[in-house]
């Protein structure tokens, strides 16, 4: 009610002042018009109609006017034979006095009317009314000025209290746990008081886009049962100084009113980042930030308001923003695991009707570092897609579809040459082969594909076992060999002078697999145990942070050594099993795609137990 009424208030005002700004400006304009002559005050409607005539007229028949009344450049008067006149003149002393001289009286008028006077006071008293106006939302503070230029609420009630709670989000089940304690103090703060412990009064929700921080602050909210009130950082920036303080203060004194409540600003780092001493062109940026930080824990703490706040960004945030008593709890939401990616496809498979035979948790070991929102989406682009093909269930294939345009891209239809469909073959066929050929320290082999998507002409994807938290340097030998598969097979096939483009993207995997192994992993026995940071620069070349001339050169020459030899390896693996590859890319050519039962079946083997001896000599370096 209050908010209706405030809301109505500030129509009103706005109303009443382009009412009185409409009036003043039909004045001034009005003024103007009659200045242009647009009007004739000086009309005798009694006698016939004046005669209309220009200046040059006037001057040809100077001899022949008996009257003239002037007033700014409008002529009247009456001619020797009684006719009247009207004429649009320009001010010339000269013309006066030839006028006179051939007995012509002539009269200025020098007199103002009411629309004169109108149009010289309309820019002073709209300069002065638009400075009263200003200076009475100074004085009203929060309560003056930013109702009056804020132009909207930057708060967004929900109506009710909101429904979602801990049940409607899945994957992130330790964050649920460390936020269960702000849960409870909304519910009952009595034994919080009783044991003399302080909850804190504001937690910070780190992590990537589509983790789900603005899903959780809604369930916060929605399983303590109390009002939530969301703002975005952007929301408290405008292009007059002053503005952003008096909306940090009307969205606090609307939830102090409705406390115990939960407020949650998305995108803080918008109003929060770090204070510098060369900041002075963004002074109403920080007097925002320092409002907040008052709000938050200034001389007020017990008003029952929780504030969380989430960014992408917490690097960014003042460290005033961060302390104790403000932000006292971070938490920080990473992209989920293979468990927590099958729970949110269960979740937001119950709203879709599933094939039996579709299985969420292969869909869930083939989507590592996807996001809450982008399994949602996945799920989503495979109902539509089985609307497109006529399917009343969600099959398979349409859950297939949509994994590849979101590993991929959408389907290309592209028209190749015969030759590059067929050299397309052979190098996902070396992907293929070389993958299966390290079986036992690679991923599981998923299939095979020479359909364009994307930028990509094709694709060999995995499916992980389980989720990786570290690998081995047989694991890196191995990746490394199968990512320059494809070039190894492009030269075994066809020859050196007829390597194509195609590789580009696999070299780059391989060159950041190489340097992250050798800078900060301590992978490689000439360079050592030594971490080399790497300079994150925009727009620039990464040069390496903490290494002398020296040491860069011989990184960037055990780069290369280790892409050598995996090269060599891939070269000698598919020269001694050249049949095989052949075989394998014929059958790409005849089917487009094959599953990884259909490639172990083609390649004639399920396990490969010589491959231990072999990636151990490829590992001695």
């Amino acid at each position: 009610m209050e908010k209706n009424i405030l809301k109505n208030k500030k129509r009103n005002n706005s109303t009443l002042f382009l009412i009185l700004f409409a009036i003043l400006f039909a004045g001034l304009v009005g003024g103007a018009f009659v200045s242009r002559g647009g009007m004739n005050p000086v009309v005798d409607v009694v006698s016939n109609e004046p005669v209309e005539m220009t200046f040059s007229d006037v001057l040809r028949r100077a001899g022949e006017i008996k009257t003239m009344k002037i007033r700014d450049n409008v002529a009247t008067g009456q001619l020797n034979d009684g006719t009247k006149y009207n004429a649009v003149i320009t001010y010339n002393p000269e013309l006066l006095e030839k006028l006179s001289s051939g007995g012509t009286v002539v009269s200025i008028d020098v007199s103002k009317g009411w629309v004169d006077y109108l149009g010289t006071w309309v820019p002073i008293l709209m300069g002065l009314f638009f400075i009263w106006w200003i200076f009475r939302g100074l004085r009203g503070g929060a309560g003056g000025l930013s109702r009056t230029l804020m132009g909207q609420n930057p708060t967004k009630i929900v109506t009710g209290k909101p429904k979602t709670t801990f049940k409607d989000v899945a994957g992130i089940d330790s964050e649920k746990q460390e936020l269960a304690e702000v849960v409870d103090f909304l519910r009952d703060k009595s034994k919080f008081a009783a044991v003399g412990a302080r909850v804190p009064r504001g937690v910070l929700l780190a992590g990537e886009p589509g983790t789900g921080k603005t899903l959780l602050a809604r369930a916060i909210a929605g399983e303590a049962n109390v009002p939530f009130f969301a703002a975005s950082g952007s929301d408290f920036s405008g292009i007059i100084v002053g503005l952003g303080v008096a909306k940090i203060k009307e969205i606090f004194e609307m939830a102090k009113r409705n406390a115990p409540c939960l407020l949650f600003i998305d995108e803080i780092d918008a109003i929060g980042q770090r204070r510098s001493q060369n900041s002075f062109n963004d002074q109403d940026r920080e007097q925002t930030l320092n409002q907040l930080l008052i709000e938050m824990d200034g001389f007020s703490n017990e008003t029952g308001i929780i504030v969380i706040g989430a960014t992408n960004r917490p690097d960014m945030l003042d460290p005033a923003l961060l302390r104790p008593g403000r932000f006292d709890r971070q938490v920080h939401i990473d992209l989920p695991d293979m468990a927590g990616r099958k729970a949110i496809l269960e979740l937001h498979a119950k709203k879709i009707k599933m094939h039996e035979d579709v299985n969420l948790g292969d869909l869930a070991r083939g989507t590592t570092g996807c996001s809450g929102a982008d399994l949602e989406n996945l799920l989503n682009e495979a109902a539509l897609h089985a609307v497109r093909t006529g399917h009343k269930m969600v099959a398979p294939d349409d859950i297939e579809e949509a994994r590849d345009k979101l590993i991929m891209g959408p389907r290309k239809i592209r028209k190749m040459r015969p030759e590059d469909i067929k050299l397309t073959a052979y190098h996902e066929a070396g992907h293929a082969f070389v993958s299966v050929h390290y079986a036992d320290v690679t991923d599981p082999i998923h299939k095979a594909t020479i359909i364009p998507r994307g930028r990509a002409l094709g694709m060999v994807q995995h499916l992980p076992i389980d989720d990786k938290v570290s690998m081995s340097i047989a694991e890196v030998r191995a990746d490394l060999a199968v990512a320059m598969a494809g070039r190894a097979a492009e030269e075994v096939f066809f020859g050196a002078d007829k390597i194509t483009t195609g590789a580009e993207s696999d070299i780059a995997m391989a060159t950041r697999l190489a340097r992250r192994s050798i800078t900060t992993a301590g992978l490689s026995n000439k360079i050592g145990l030594v971490a080399i940071n790497q300079a994150q620069t925009f727009g620039a070349r990464v040069p390496l942070e903490n290494a002398s001339e020296k040491t860069a050169e011989m990184v960037d020459g055990e780069i290369k050594s280790w892409l050598a030899d995996a090269y060599r390896d891939a070269v000698k693996i598919l020269t001694k099993n050249k049949a095989t590859v052949k075989k394998l890319a014929e059958e790409l050519l005849k089917r487009e795609t094959l599953t990884g039962e259909e490639i172990l079946e083609i390649v004639g083997k399920k396990t490969t137990k010589k491959t231990t001896v072999k990636k151990a000599k490829v590992a001695k370096k």
